[in-house]
């Protein structure tokens, strides 16, 4: 056992699931003295069949009892709400497409939850996240790095956290592929061990976006146009609609034929047919309109090019400009970029290969190899 380890006290975020439960049994193996908090988030509805806060906590609850480790039960839910949720709102009032959980991140389970940690005499906290954190020693600084298993990497849902942050954080389980956290989980005996992966937005869960989004925001409805400026339905209000969205359009009865198929053709577009689905390009806020185009290659949807505000360096300063990999959604490959000389507060980026339905609100996360450098908030990108 590491010195270092024996008797330093780590808060473990139990959120009911098997990465987190598994986090806390690898910590506690290492020599650590485990203390368990379970994060309560939202509360607006938590006895509805969409939230599953109740039956998350019985879980966590369940796995401190195999593991031996007491757990404590903690209610953010307002410091969510002003946080979180009211920025949520905010953009999509103003027609972009946030990502909530980045901002949960950086400042509910990295800031209210570590100042929680702090005050309970923790040397350290620790989440079941797919990321790791490496101090490098001719820098200094600690640098945040993707998980070993690709296929359930989560840096870039970190990429605002700073070096106070990560230096007071562990990720046991970004060492180890989800299928040896299944396996671990299994072994032990822990009850959560088969526990489907939780998806989608914490406050929303399993429910329909639209139903929920429309209690907090007014429909405002508006034309449908395609790239021939023709109106071929309406919208329920720009607010419920994101760019290359495909489902819920109303006008999937509309097909492609004669100059539409001979206009996609001299675009180069392939594939496109009389049943080719229609996918939201654009969001006019002005006109309140909502342009939509037949194609999954598009032009219209394809971006060489994007600004983005509010970044946050994980080193604390931009990185130097030059041939880096970015990602301008969670579930896509790194693509090759080149960084414009960058300020703390915005960035530009230029890409090898056009990028698809690039969109205002979500992050624009850099990278240089394995290590995430941070990144922003998308405000505009140039079509191809």
């Amino acid at each position: 056992m590491d010195k270092q380890q024996s008797g330093q006290r780590v808060v473990v975020g139990l959120s009911g699931g098997v990465d987190s439960a598994v986090t806390a049994w690898l910590l506690k193996q290492q020599g650590y003295e485990v203390i368990g908090i379970f994060m309560k988030n939202w509360e607006d509805d938590d006895d509805s069949e969409y939230c599953s806060s109740n039956i998350d906590f019985v879980d966590a609850a369940a796995v401190a009892d195999v593991i031996g480790i007491e757990i404590e039960h903690v209610n953010f839910a307002a410091e969510y709400k002003d946080r979180v949720f009211a920025e949520f709102l905010r953009e999509y009032s103003s027609g972009r497409t946030p990502n909530p959980d980045i901002l949960c991140n950086a400042e509910i389970k990295f800031k209210a939850f570590l100042d929680h940690a702090l005050r309970l005499g923790a040397d350290k906290i620790a989440t079941g996240h797919y990321a790791r954190v490496r101090h490098n020693l001719t820098t200094g600084r600690h640098e945040l790095l993707k998980g070993l298993d690709p296929t359930k990497d989560q840096s870039y849902f970190l990429h605002r956290l700073n070096q106070a942050q990560l230096a007071n954080t562990l990720f046991p389980v970004g060492e180890l592929h989800k299928t040896d956290v299944r396996r671990i989980a299994a072994e032990i005996g822990l009850p959560n061990a088969k526990k489907k992966d939780s998806t989608g937005i914490c406050f929303i869960g399993e429910r329909p976006f639209r139903d929920f989004l429309n209690r907090y925001i007014a429909r405002e409805p508006g034309p449908i146009k395609d790239d021939r400026g023709r109106t071929i339905g309406q919208h329920v209000g720009l607010s419920f609609y994101t760019l290359g969205q495909r489902q819920g359009l109303g006008i999937g009865g509309l097909k492609a034929k004669g100059a539409d198929l001979k206009a996609a053709q001299a675009r180069g577009q392939r594939g496109v047919g009389e049943h080719t689905p229609w996918y939201v390009a654009r969001k006019d806020l002005e006109n309140n309109t909502l342009w939509v185009v037949q194609g999954h290659d598009h032009p219209w949807l394809l971006s060489r090019a994007l600004s983005a505000q509010d970044a946050s360096w994980v080193a604390g300063v931009a990185p130097a400009a030059g041939p880096l990999a970015a990602k301008t959604r969670y579930r896509q490959a790194d693509a090759p970029c080149n960084l414009a000389p960058a300020t703390q507060q915005d960035f530009q980026l230029t890409f090898s290969e056009p990028q698809w339905a690039v969109t205002p609100g979500q992050s624009a996360v850099l990278y240089d190899g394995e290590v995430c450098l941070g990144g922003g908030v998308i405000a505009a990108s140039t079509p191809v």
